[in-house]
């Protein structure tokens, strides 16, 4: 090879080594030998498990559920009311946006749409007598929803898509994209002026954001046991709350271990919300990105269960006498969801804490027009992924504890 022909080759090299250097990882392409390629997705061993789980837990509902789970979600727009949101809302709205929130706007029918649920005369007896053995301790009182709180979503079987939320005049974002569904569990705090709250599982920080819109907090505790995705909820923060908030005395972003809580901290909150790692059952099914179900976690995704558990009693430590709890997750699983909620109050009761299930029906009722709640849970209440309302899954329990 002559010596100018060396160079040029040489010089080419090296121009390509530095345009991949420039070039954003997530936009190279990496071609893959087939062999590499998982034996088994974590998608499909998702959907395996889902369907034979699930197919018994939500009989003829299923199918639908499973065509939702792999569709594309709907999103809702949380507004920031630390932005300049009055401008913000009436963009949203000539966009033909709504607040299911807002009083003035619901558009829910006399009654929730609760789909109907498959079982014999056997399987609805053993539900009545499961369901009655708690449905005694309820609380059925009044749900007030905070006017603060504003999420604004498109009309059902409305798939339009929300356009990226732009900063105002002093760089806080307008609205923060999320399942509108999440919102629910801290309309189901019932959050009032001068509560102490606690979110023991903040990351990455749409929850937390929710419970700063009510404006009512007198001190926000807000935990993450990851260092990682605790930076990430501090990220969100400075994008949305000015920072005169974040570094006052009524706000405190901890990575502490969410189940040694009460060894530091118990009888102090008004309010807790436990919204537990699961299974993420729509991420499970459609990204094979961190999947719980891949091969390498299979350890991880079996602790789940009693990880929730631990994280659910160490809240319900936390919360003083005559506070509530609202413990939620993002997957349709009754291991991970009522029966969760079972031995806690099991294991609360076994440590002289007695708590009472506050029925969750008001809010049902009132916003049945925007959200499917599944039927007749043994405990708490479920949002399920339909395709005319693609919000969820989402299941929520609120617990006070009388002593």
């Amino acid at each position: 090879m002559s010596a100018p022909a060396f160079i040029n080759t040489a010089f080419l090299l090296r121009k390509i080594r530095d345009l991949r250097s420039l070039t954003p990882r997530r936009t190279r392409v990496k071609t893959k030998w087939a062999t590499s390629l998982p034996r088994y997705p974590a998608t499909n061993m998702a959907l395996q498990y889902f369907d034979a789980t699930y197919s018994l837990q939500l009989g003829r509902l299923w199918p639908s559920v499973r065509c939702s789970l792999l569709s594309e979600r709907k999103y809702g727009a949380l507004l920031n009311n630390f932005s300049d949101h009055q401008a913000v809302a009436s963009d949203l709205q000539e966009q033909g946006c709504w607040d299911f929130v807002s009083p003035a706007q619901l558009e829910a029918p006399l009654s929730p749409i609760r789909p109907e649920i498959e079982g014999g005369p056997e399987d609805v007896a053993e539900r009545s007598e499961l369901k009655g053995s708690h449905g005694s301790n309820q609380d059925n009182s009044p749900l007030s929803l905070s006017s603060n709180i504003r999420c604004f979503v498109f009309p059902r079987a409305d798939i339009t898509r929300f356009k990226s939320a732009r900063p105002d005049q002093t760089r806080l974002l307008g609205y923060y994209l999320m399942d509108a569904a999440s919102v629910l569990p801290c309309l189901a705090l019932d959050v009032q002026e001068g509560h102490s709250v606690l979110d023991l599982c903040a990351a990455p920080g749409g929850k937390t954001l929710a419970l700063l819109q009510t404006e009512a907090i007198r001190f926000l505790s807000v935990n993450d046991s990851s260092v990682a995705r605790t930076s990430r909820l501090k990220n969100v923060l400075h994008s949305f709350v000015p920072k005169h908030l974040l570094s006052t005395d009524r706000l405190r972003v901890t990575s502490f271990d969410g189940t040694q809580w009460s060894e530091f901290e118990r009888n102090t909150y008004d309010r807790v919300l436990v919204d537990v790692p699961c299974t993420t059952d729509r991420h499970s099914a459609t990204e094979e990105d961190n999947n719980i179900f891949s091969k390498i976690r299979t350890g991880e995704r079996k602790r789940l269960p009693q990880l929730q558990t631990d994280l659910l009693l160490a809240g319900i430590k936390a919360a003083c006498p005559g506070g509530e709890v609202v413990y939620s997750t993002c997957t349709l699983s009754q291991l991970q969801n009522q029966y969760v909620v079972q031995q806690a109050l099991h294991l609360a009761r076994q440590e002289g804490i007695h708590l009472q299930v506050v029925s969750l029906q008001p809010l049902v009722r009132r916003l049945g027009g925007t959200f499917h709640f599944a039927p007749d849970l043994l405990l708490g209440e479920m949002v399920v992924p339909h395709l005319t309302a693609n919000f969820g899954p989402l299941y929520m329990c609120r617990l006070r504890r009388l002593c």
